[in-house]
């Protein structure tokens, strides 16, 4: 054998022996049917244990690139032959990481797909990132009961694999909370739980949405669900918002889906008039069409009485309900579910049987438990009187120091607030500045498609208390004066 070997140190014997014998072979200094030296002597020749060759020899043979022979020893397997040749040659230094393969380049439109959300930034003190609920006060002592329950409760059945529509006992839970909260009349077989939100529109799209096919979103809109509309290869057709929404008589003829926010319009805050609503429903069933109604944080409304869900009021089968639990649990629990028209129940029960079988059962069992114990309902009505009072705060602030540079734009629910920029400072600047300080702000322009962007932000509160708007928003207002004198 005419491999150098070389051992470095006296740590992780067998891995550094192990990586340079198999990049040896790859490379091919090793050939098929070539000998090894016996783990006697190669044990004396670079000074190791013979107890370390032959763990390396034995899982070299197990992976099927050594053969041993009895009576004549260990050979390079013949089955290597193809394997030759696909890595440089490596130093001996750079044997001592693993081989790594060459770079390839496949063709896919995933390559250019923009990032969904943007990525968390470390250096923040104060993060008012939207969609981010308070965890400090969520009642993981009770939780942890549920989950409890949840794990005897699978401790005591068979394995096995689960309903793709989701838990029955977790759906009937919903279908009591929906009747309840949002007027929405369903059985728990009517539901079908999904990872998030997200997943609900992804299955909708994969159901529904064939390549070239036209689809409506709102403009400025959710960035998530326009992507995921994009990935499955449709034509998406930005559609503007005015004070009451969605504007329908904007709508392409052709559209085969639209998706809006009717309760609490992503990002801006407005909920869609009731006559808006009539309009779109309408419009769906004149043109055949699906209304994705994604009714992500109605629970927290603030000002006025609630609107009624699109789904309460669609008599025709027009309406494909999304909701999620990351809005008002957190987001780590990756639990949303869809009631979808009747005819659509079957094919997204498929389509998640082929997407991943079913969402993760043991979470499921715990939040049926929850909900049906009165828990779910206890802390929402304790997040309402916070979120009230935290967006009380932020209002203060943006009608008084920061008036100035930012104007709230009207909204009454949910756990973010839009504000539009009074300044020549621009957007991508401002957020900078903030961030010098500690302070994590969101701009508005990448959520517009085909609409003039307007610079603005995005400013969440449910991840912030009343002390750290105040310090956060403090410091914000104290570096955009500076900056104005």
């Amino acid at each position: 054998m005419d491999v150098h070997l070389t051992i470095h140190g006296r740590h992780d014997l067998a891995g550094q022996l192990y990586r340079q014998l198999r990049t040896a072979i790859l490379d091919g200094r090793l050939v098929p049917g070539e000998r090894l030296p016996s783990t006697r002597d190669l044990a004396l020749q670079i000074g190791v244990s013979r107890k370390t060759t032959l763990d390396v020899f034995e899982r070299l043979i197990a992976e099927g690139y050594l053969q041993p022979r009895a009576g004549s020893g260990t050979f390079v397997a013949e089955a290597t032959e193809g394997l030759r040749a696909r890595t440089p040659a490596a130093s001996p230094a750079a044997q001592l990481a693993s081989p790594t393969p060459a770079v390839r380049t496949f063709d896919t439109p995933w390559n250019n797909m923009p990032a969904v959300l943007p990525l968390p930034r470390a250096n923040l003190v104060y993060d008012f990132v939207g969609g981010v609920t308070e965890k400090r006060q969520f009642p993981f002592d009770v939780w942890r009961r549920c989950v409890a329950h949840a794990l005897r409760q699978q401790a005591r059945g068979r394995g096995g694999y689960q309903d793709p529509a989701g838990d029955q006992a977790l759906r009937l839970a919903i279908s009591r909370y929906l009747a309840f909260s949002r007027a929405v009349v369903c059985a728990w077989a009517d539901i079908v739980v999904t990872q998030g939100a997200q997943q609900a529109i992804d299955l909708i799209a994969r159901v529904l949405v064939r390549p070239g096919d036209t689809v409506a979103i709102e403009d400025p809109g959710y960035p998530p669900a326009r992507i995921a509309l994009q990935a499955r290869g449709a034509k998406v057709v930005p559609v503007p918002v005015d004070a009451e929404g969605l504007v329908v008589d904007a709508l392409p003829k052709r559209a085969k889906l639209v998706y809006v926010t009717p309760s609490h319009q992503f990002p801006l805050g407005m909920p869609m008039s009731l006559a808006r609503r009539a309009q779109l429903l309408d419009w769906a069933q004149r043109h055949d069409a699906l209304i994705i109604e994604d009714d992500y944080d109605s629970e927290f409304r603030f000002d006025g009485r609630p609107m009624e869900s699109l789904k309460s009021l669609d008599a025709a089968g027009c309406v494909a309900y999304v909701g999620t639990f990351s809005k008002t649990i957190f987001p780590e629990l990756r639990i949303g579910y869809v009631v979808p028209p009747a005819s659509l129940v079957a094919p997204l029960r498929h389509a998640k049987q082929v997407a991943d079988w079913h969402s993760e059962s043991l979470m499921q069992a715990a939040l049926a438990k929850f909900m049906l114990d009165g828990d779910f309902g206890k802390y929402l009505r304790r997040m309402h009187k916070e979120y009230a009072v935290r967006r009380n705060a932020l209002l203060r602030h943006l009608r008084g120091p920061l008036a100035p540079w930012l104007t709230p734009v009207p909204s009454a629910a949910g756990i973010h607030m839009a504000a539009q920029l009074q300044t020549p400072l621009p957007e991508a600047e401002l957020v900078k500045l903030a961030e010098s300080v500690g302070v994590g702000l969101y701009g508005t322009a990448r959520m517009y498609v085909a609409r003039l962007p307007q610079p603005g932000l995005l400013i969440g509160y449910g991840h912030v208390n009343v002390a750290e708007i105040d310090a956060g928003l403090g410091k914000l207002a104290e570096v955009l004066a500076k900056v104005a004198t």
